[in-house]
């Protein structure tokens, strides 16, 4: 743990504890959204799949870069990434989508849910940390951007394949 980073946080109003505690639930989130989209990946079928196969594989890798970020930060911050998957699925926020029908299209509208979600939370940590903690707002800032992008991507091919048939969906969160 770097004491001074931690100390310059403390300083700047924030619980350091509630914002570990937050990011542990954003970590849980990447966990089971880089599974979400890996599994994916290996299940789709259908006549979208091969566009968004290797959509999916991307997007996993980019959600365990941002686990990896978050738990960086959660280090430097003194406090201790969740270990274990059954406890991301106490502290998620966002959920796990069981790719339980592997049809593509499912699949592609599972996955835009998640990514809204995830839009959210980080809003709201941005929202926190905003003017207080720069190296955590910058993190999310970045970790968001690539969520924006991903809804982008999923949003794009759903209306390339499904045309008027794809249907925009609400977020989806949960309020864990």
């Amino acid at each position: 743990m770097g004491m001074k980073g931690k100390e310059m946080v403390e300083r700047a109003g924030i619980d350091v504890h509630a914002l570990i505690q937050l990011l542990n639930k954003a970590y849980s989130d990447e966990w089971l959204a880089y599974y979400q989209y890996w599994v994916g990946a290996k299940v789709a079928v259908g006549p979208l799949a091969p566009a968004l196969i290797p959509e999916l594989e991307e997007h996993a890798a980019e959600e365990l870069a941002h686990a990896q970020k978050l738990a960086s930060r959660i280090i430097q911050l003194g406090g201790t990434p969740v270990l274990s998957p059954e406890q991301w699925y106490r502290e998620t926020t966002c959920g796990y989508l069981t790719p339980s029908d592997p049809d593509a299209a499912k699949l592609l509208k599972q996955n835009l849910q998640g990514e809204r979600c995830a839009i959210e939370i980080y809003g709201k940590l941005l929202e926190l940390v905003k003017g207080k903690d720069m190296i955590t707002g910058n993190m999310i800032r970045k970790i968001m951007e690539e969520e924006v992008e991903h809804e982008q991507d999923l949003e794009d091919l759903g209306y390339n394949f499904l045309g008027d048939d794809f249907e925009k969906k609400s977020c989806g969160c949960s309020d864990k």
